[in-house]
């Protein structure tokens, strides 16, 4: 008998696919080819995807309000500089969080601006850094030379605080001409976290106002009309010379001339104080007719402080312009009253005697009231209060195709009294009741848009209407004029130096050293007459800063510590744990 001892190896030896041990050797090789495949694709596409970027320019956006896009008008800006455009900020040094914060969106947003044009370069310094006592007044004085505003801030030192001077502002420098910028918008009686807000949100503006002023080469023309008593060229040199950065700025009296406005762009009228005659009113109709600018600053009511120098009493009384019927055929009418608000300017008044030494106080005056403007209109979002003397009241009239927008208003106290109306000094010394100011929200500043109705329609004869000359039209193309009921908002102090008259700033209030929002606001007018709607878009957006709830974080402060601590751990150590067990069950046989 034979044994055969032979075993079949097909019988004895598992195929391949049945064994567990090569199973998993197969499939890791599978899984090493899979990741070197994507690995390899994965670098092609970021190759790729880098040399179309060289050639292609996006960026994407992803804030709700969209913070980080420039606006088409910026954009447009940036691609016509032909030239570096330098940026020295004094936003460097030890300062609060809140100027930290604003040096940061400073930075962003000038990195945002590079992005777009490589002639954009910056530079964050302490201007009084390493600067002794001695020198730091006349580095201070030099800065304010610039048009650089400083700001007090108060900073711990130690077991105690300091006052210290800082530069919120910039120097911009192109083509060998320097401008200032001023970073921070100071605004009167509002929260230093929403001046952050609105200095933030007004970046962009900012930061494209002075590179439009840079870069501008045509200048429009725009002119104070004079014949009418209107302000002097003294008190308006201010914003005059403002003005003169973005227009060609001239002085014109009409005269009875039909084309002495001719080539303007807008026109001026700032507190004329006697009659316009038929001739001249026609003129400036038939300028509005043709698509011209017009930025109305009336009195009603003439009162002014000169006659409460000798005596503390005066009367105010009517003004007859001729312009009622003018101005009621574009759609308003100016009340020939005062307006008395509780919010106002302080003014000093004499209180008593030292001896023979006159005692000073400051004391509400009601007749000029401080306007906050409560819109979000460009021409007066986030603007500083603006200051009115001997402001009158304004009625909107129902004109067909024509848009009434009310940009300011008087405050919740406030009333009116009807002309001729007693002046006295003396009710400054008396205790206002509130009951008495019961005249809410009265319109002193109005923007009128649409196609205005001539005032002349209908009333001249055949010959004047036919003569190609004259060429009248009855109707304008749209347009757009603002009404001012107080010819004061675009007058400055005047002081004396050397026997020498000169303008204090427009806003700038000499007894307080106060500011006001009056020369911001002209400015903003004029942009917005004059078609500058790129910059005027920019002025108009919001950004939210969403800034943390101070009371919140204190009541919530052991909480969020917790919290912040040990939750990191905790997931630390829970992802750990799972990681360890799905690989105990893909490794174990």
């Amino acid at each position: 008998m034979k044994f055969n001892f032979k075993k079949n190896k097909k019988e004895n030896i598992p195929a391949e696919t049945d064994n567990p041990i090569s199973k998993d050797i197969s499939k890791r090789r599978g899984v090493r080819k899979q990741n070197i495949r994507e690995f390899v694709l994965g670098l092609i596409f970021i190759i790729l995807l880098n040399f179309i970027g060289s050639y292609v320019y996006y960026r994407l956006d992803l804030t709700s309000e969209k913070r980080y896009t420039l606006s088409q008008s910026t954009k447009d800006l940036l691609k016509n500089l032909n030239d570096v455009v330098y940026f020295k900020i004094y936003l460097e040094g030890d300062f609060p969080a809140s100027f930290k914060r604003l040096r940061n969106e400073t930075r962003e947003m000038l990195d945002e601006f590079r992005a777009y044009s490589n002639n954009i370069e910056y530079e964050f310094v302490d201007p009084l850094e390493n600067i002794d006592n001695k020198n730091k007044k006349e580095v201070i004085r030099q800065l304010m030379e610039k048009g650089l505003v400083p700001t007090q801030i108060q900073v711990k030192e130690g077991n105690g605080t300091a006052t210290k001077i800082i530069f919120p502002c910039a120097s911009v420098i192109y083509k060998n001409r320097e401008l200032p910028l001023q970073l921070l918008k100071t605004q009167i009686n509002v929260p230093s976290s929403e001046i952050l807000n609105n200095s933030v949100q007004a970046l962009e503006y900012e930061i494209s106002n002075v590179l439009r002023k840079h870069t501008l080469i045509f200048k429009q023309k725009v002119g104070f009309i004079e014949g009418h008593g209107e302000l002097d060229s003294l008190l308006v040199d201010d914003i005059a010379k403002s003005l003169s950065e973005y227009y060609t700025v001239n002085r014109i009296g009409i005269n009875g001339r039909l084309k002495s406005l001719k080539n303007f762009k807008a026109i001026i009228i700032a507190k004329p104080d006697s009659v316009f005659s038929d001739k001249d009113k026609f003129i400036v109709d038939q300028f509005i007719m043709n698509g011209g600018k017009v930025l109305w600053l009336v009195d009603r009511v003439y009162a002014n402080m000169d006659s409460l120098r000798n005596t503390s009493e005066t009367i105010g009384f009517p003004l007859d312009l001729n312009l009622d019927d003018q101005l009621f055929k574009y759609g308003v009418r100016i009340n020939t009253n005062l307006i008395q608000d509780l919010y106002c300017m302080k003014i000093p008044l004499v209180t008593g005697f030292i001896g023979k030494q006159p005692q000073m106080s400051f004391m509400p005056w009601y007749y000029f009231p401080l306007i906050a403007p409560s819109t979000n209109h460009p021409v007066v979002n986030n603007l500083n209060v603006i200051k009115f003397e001997f402001a009158s009241t304004i009625d909107t009239i129902n004109v067909p195709d024509i848009k009434k927008t009310i940009l300011l208003t008087s405050s919740k106290f406030s009333r009116a009294i009807n002309a001729p109306a007693r002046i006295s000094l003396e009710m400054m010394k008396k205790n206002p009741d509130e009951i008495n100011f019961n005249s809410p929200y009265q319109t002193v500043a109005v923007l009128l848009e649409g196609k205005f109705t001539s005032v002349f329609k209908n009333r001249l004869p055949a010959v004047i209407m036919e003569d190609k000359e004259i060429a009248f039209k009855e109707k304008s193309p749209l347009n757009k004029m603002i009404i001012i009921s107080d010819g004061d908002v675009i007058k400055s102090q005047i002081g004396v130096e050397n026997g020498v008259p000169y303008a204090y700033p427009l806003g700038y209030d000499r007894y307080t050293n106060a500011t006001f929002g009056n020369k911001n606001f002209i400015m903003n007018v004029m942009n917005y007459l004059c078609d500058d709607s790129g910059l005027i878009s920019i002025r108009a957006r919001e950004l939210k800063m969403r800034l943390l709830d101070i009371a919140k974080i204190e009541k919530q402060k052991v909480k969020w510590q917790i919290i912040n601590l040990c939750l990191p751990v905790i997931l630390v150590l829970i992802f750990g744990l799972l990681q360890n067990i799905l690989r105990r069950r893909k490794y174990t046989l």
